[in-house]
């Protein structure tokens, strides 16, 4: 997009995109506008994605470099400790660092593959458990 002003726009509605749906939805009318996406548009997009995804499961940061990922939680996330430890359990290339990270060490060298991997990894820590209200 070569309209500095439409350019920050979207990226706006990317950012403020909370669920995938939108995200989705604003994929399509960009397509529809200006062509398919570069391969960092796509990543720009897949990122966002994993970002959505994550935050219900009280992910505060994801770092995903292509030999080593790490998933840091906040105080007390909102997921069963027992799917955590199964998940660690199951995979050697899957540690604890800390009460708080996951570490992952497995080469994904392409970032749309790591964002996939990210998500999936998240997917199988079951459904974030919801707040309780008192």
């Amino acid at each position: 997009c070569g309209d500095v002003h439409t350019r920050l726009n979207l990226y706006k509605r990317l950012a403020t995109a909370a669920k995938a749906e939108q995200i989705d939805a604003l994929l399509e009318d960009i397509v529809d506008r200006f062509g398919k996406l570069p391969a960092q548009g796509q990543t720009l997009f897949d990122v966002h994605r994993l970002r959505v995804l994550a935050k219900p499961y009280g992910v505060v940061k994801v770092d995903a470099a292509p030999k080593l990922m790490v998933i840091s939680f906040r105080p007390n996330p909102p997921v069963d400790p027992t799917a955590i430890i199964s998940l660690v359990q199951k995979n050697r290339h899957i540690k604890l660092a800390g009460n708080d990270k996951l570490r992952i060490e497995r080469e994904v060298p392409e970032a749309a593959q790591r964002a996939a991997f990210m998500r999936e990894l998240l997917r199988s820590l079951g459904k974030p458990i919801p707040a309780t209200t008192v």
